[in-house]
């Protein structure tokens, strides 16, 4: 019994490091008007067919504090690249000069600030809701073991232990998106 619940934490701190990491992921592409390669790095291209992520067909880098710049190993791949930073919807338009793609970030406006801030909390309260999610699915766990035979104290200790796991994570999350507002916010 006992090493069906340590199987139950065990994927339940799997499933909420996913959260942790996606939230991760989701905050980097939100923009903080610095140049920052993550921004793009991640968008799919289309490259012979396949959707390829940009930073395998290209190279990706920063020339100033307000410019990205898209080197393809192919020159045929400017298209699709410039292609995919218009899909993403990241508020650039990219510039080519046939050998390169130059990105630009505008320096943010006080409103564009503000709504960036809500973006990342909507992402933060997506992993908090992910996290959530994870716990009913350990306590779940945890009631159904009890009902199996497992000791009722000991049940109750796992449920105090699944809710502190719970609250560690959401604290993660609050840290991410402090320290990302924190970065918007900073002109």
């Amino acid at each position: 019994m006992q090493e069906d619940i340590d199987e139950y934490f065990s994927l339940a701190k799997e499933s909420m490091d996913h959260s942790i990491e996606h939230l991760e992921k989701e905050l980097s592409r939100i923009s903080t008007g610095k140049a920052n390669p993550k921004l793009v790095g991640g968008l799919l291209v289309d490259y012979y067919g396949s959707q390829t992520p940009m930073s395998q067909v290209a190279n990706i880098a920063v020339a100033d504090a307000r410019t990205i710049t898209i080197q393809p190993w192919e020159k045929t791949m400017i298209p699709p690249i410039e292609r995919s930073i218009f899909e993403a919807n990241l508020g650039v338009t990219p510039q080519n000069d046939g050998e390169l793609v130059r990105i630009s970030i505008p320096p943010l406006t006080e409103d564009r600030r503000r709504q960036l801030v809500k973006t990342a909390k909507e992402k933060g309260e997506e992993a908090k809701v992910s996290i959530r999610s994870v716990r009913k699915e350990l306590m779940d766990g945890i009631k159904q073991a009890v009902k199996d035979g497992y000791p009722e104290d000991a049940g109750k200790r796992a449920e105090d232990e699944a809710q502190k796991l719970v609250k560690s994570y959401e604290t993660k999350v609050d840290t991410h998106i402090e320290h990302k507002e924190g970065d918007i916010l900073t002109i």
